[in-house]
């Protein structure tokens, strides 16, 4: 290494603060400490994964320090520990039974103003105990299903119209985005 090279690092060492400094020399510690440890080829713990994922978050300097592996491999690491956690926090889930299914759809076909929230107060009732979402999951139900290569006003508006087929059951409100097929056909035949 050159004077110049060795004067740089100085500089840089000098002008650095505590925490980064605190933060590089950990994680240089704990890179030789892999490296001291008693096999040919020393292989990183679940230990060592998760330190570096954890300095990764609160280091944003880390990549400097980083020497046995790629920082990309630390960031697969992070992703994979968020499928991990994710895995593990949605397994304790339990399953709804096709009985409860049938139910939530008889109850809505038979019922259709009651919404989530009464169905599940029914179901509860009869000693039921399913969340607000799995109601909601299963009461679902499509209006229209179209596709066009070339859409038109006429073709945006006609579900819109099919849909609130009662006068007073729509809405008050409908937001849309500045496409050139809302103009002013779509404008006037969508409130009539």
């Amino acid at each position: 290494m050159s004077i110049l090279g060795v004067v740089l690092l100085l500089f840089r060492a000098l002008f650095r603060s505590q925490s980064q400094l605190v933060l590089e020399n950990l994680a240089l510690r704990q890179q030789l400490a892999i490296l001291h440890r008693k096999s040919s080829r020393p292989r990183l713990r679940r230990a060592d994964r998760a330190f570096w994922v954890s300095l990764a978050r609160v280091w944003d300097q880390w990549r400097s320090a980083l020497i046995l592996v790629k920082p990309e491999t630390v960031l697969r690491w992070h992703r994979q520990g968020f499928r991990y956690f994710w895995r593990w926090k949605s397994r304790g889930r339990p399953c709804v039974s096709p009985e409860v299914i049938r139910l939530i759809r008889r109850m809505s076909r038979e019922n259709p103003l009651w919404g989530a929230p009464r169905i599940r107060s029914e179901l509860l009732l009869l000693g039921y105990d399913v969340a607000e979402a799995t109601v909601a999951k299963y009461r679902r139900r499509i209006l229209r299903f179209n596709v066009t290569a070339h859409p038109t006003a006429a073709w945006a508006a006609q579900p819109i119209v099919e849909a609130f087929p009662a006068e007073g059951t729509e809405p008050r409100y409908l937001l849309r985005d500045r496409d050139s097929i809302y103009s002013d056909w779509f404008r006037h035949r969508v409130p009539s």
